[in-house]
């Protein structure tokens, strides 16, 4: 990059991290249990209502090897009843109270959540500390949610291609490490799951220490120990939970590429992925140049790089993005797309895609390009602010995938530290095709009926 615009990038960015964001956020409160139970308070009086989420360092790359799909068919289960209440009835309760739930399963974590008034809280603790050991299945009831589980894979997965593809990237990206298998397993796979694999899964990884309770709203921390100390506090610790033990990925010799047709595709497009580092504990750093190497290159198709020129200068592509999401217990991915014009081939359009990184590679970001980044970064934090579940969700999501409470607070501060230089030291150790897939998606080629 040439060093007078770096330069200049470079006391942009300065100018603009001159008022960093508090580096701890007002109103968090962090404690432990004896049990081991982690808990997060997040105080926040605007409006009489509390967002109560529990999370489980257990997602789909901590299930055993043929078992894909158990951490999700467990979610499922979970709401099936104890020996206290009947299947269906926690939600029916929640309801009854004008809340709402769900729950959530990823590769790092399985999470559940109520949004009620917050004089509602004690009841949801006591239900959801019930649940926690307490879960009562019958195959009456676990054979049918297999059922509900497939079907959801076929109308999710199965029948769109794009989720397809996703699928068989990421099954190329990971070369051994379990991100390489889908959330919700394979279909094979999850086929024979039966109620005791549930069950041992739960026995195995439902525990107050290997959960994290995260409760945000009207509410203080005095008040949220105190419920948590009767509610979560009698259960007892499972001490055979260990720290997570993964299978680590080898060194990637070769680029992998990926040719995927499916008929229901009607715009050939191409998407290379990245092998990327995540959020470490204490070193965040690379992964907030991360998040602005995305934005540069894929970010607004009349702002980024990708989309000016491939979008706008050139009309090679009728879209182009990038994306990258850091907050994961283990190595990530750096995702390109681009989308050709018409008549122009996937393999042209690749080599539109290496022209622009090799262009990006000799310039550098763009100056104001980064400036406006670097603004939007800290005013989409700021903004985040104001909603509850987004703050409650931040913290559950960090802390299962190995970050601490401290980690959390400090990364706006962090991403407003990113520097131009930050960003192309990142781009050239993330740009090494033995550590990426490229794939085709093209329609199914219609086949010749013989006469």
């Amino acid at each position: 990059m040439p060093l007078r615009r770096l330069a200049t990038a470079t006391a942009l960015a300065t100018s603009l991290a001159a008022a960093p964001l508090a580096a701890a956020e007002d109103g968090v409160t962090t404690f432990t249990l004896e049990n081991g139970m982690d808990v997060v308070v997040i105080e926040d009086t605007r409006a009489p209502v509390a967002v109560h989420m529990v999370w489980y360092r257990v997602g789909s790359s901590d299930e055993p090897p043929g078992k894909s799909g158990i951490a999700h068919y467990l979610e499922h289960l979970m709401f099936k009843g104890t020996e206290k209440r009947a299947p269906g009835e926690f939600s029916e309760v929640v309801e009854a109270q004008g809340g709402s739930d769900n729950a959530f399963t990823s590769f790092d974590y399985t999470g559940y959540f109520q949004r009620v008034a917050s004089d509602r809280l004690s009841l949801m603790m006591e239900m959801e500390a019930d649940r926690m050991t307490n879960l009562v299945l019958s195959d009456e009831v676990a054979r049918p949610e297999l059922g509900v589980v497939l079907e959801e894979r076929s109308q999710r997965t199965d029948s769109n291609p794009g989720a397809l593809f996703g699928e068989q990237r990421r099954a190329a990206l990971f070369l051994n490490h379990p991100y390489g298998r889908p959330i919700i397993g394979w279909r094979s796979e999850i086929e024979e799951l039966d109620m005791q694999d549930a069950l041992d899964f739960y026995a195995d990884h439902y525990a107050p220490n290997n959960a994290i309770l995260v409760v945000a709203g009207d509410v203080t921390a005095d008040e949220v120990r105190a419920l948590a100390n009767e509610h979560y506090g009698p259960i007892p610790a499972n001490p055979e939970i260990a720290e997570r033990q993964r299978p680590a990925e080898p060194p990637h010799l070769a680029e992998r590429r990926l040719m995927f047709d499916d008929p229901q595709i009607s715009q050939p497009y191409l998407v290379r992925s990245y092998l990327a580092p995540e959020r470490d504990p204490g070193n965040q750093e690379e992964a907030a140049a991360l998040v602005y190497l995305a934005d540069l290159l894929g970010g607004s198709s009349a702002t980024s790089l990708m989309g000016k020129a491939l979008e706008f200068e050139t009309q090679k592509a009728v879209y182009t993005s990038a994306f990258y999401s850091g907050t994961s217990y283990d190595d990530t991915s750096f995702g390109l797309v681009i989308v050709p014009a018409p008549g122009r081939s996937l393999p042209e359009a690749e080599a539109d895609l290496d022209a622009v990184l090799a262009r990006f590679m000799e310039e550098g970001p763009d100056m104001e390009a980064f400036a406006r980044i670097k603004t939007q970064i800290k005013a989409s934090q700021i903004f985040a602010r104001d909603n509850l579940q987004s703050r409650a969700r931040r913290y559950g999501e960090a802390l299962t995938a190995g970050l601490t409470v401290e980690d959390v607070q400090a990364w706006p501060d962090i991403l407003q530290a990113v520097t131009p230089e930050d960003v192309m030291a990142a781009a050239e150790r993330l740009f090494d095709k033995r550590r990426s897939v490229t794939g085709y998606a093209t329609p199914t080629a219609p086949q010749e009926v013989s006469q």
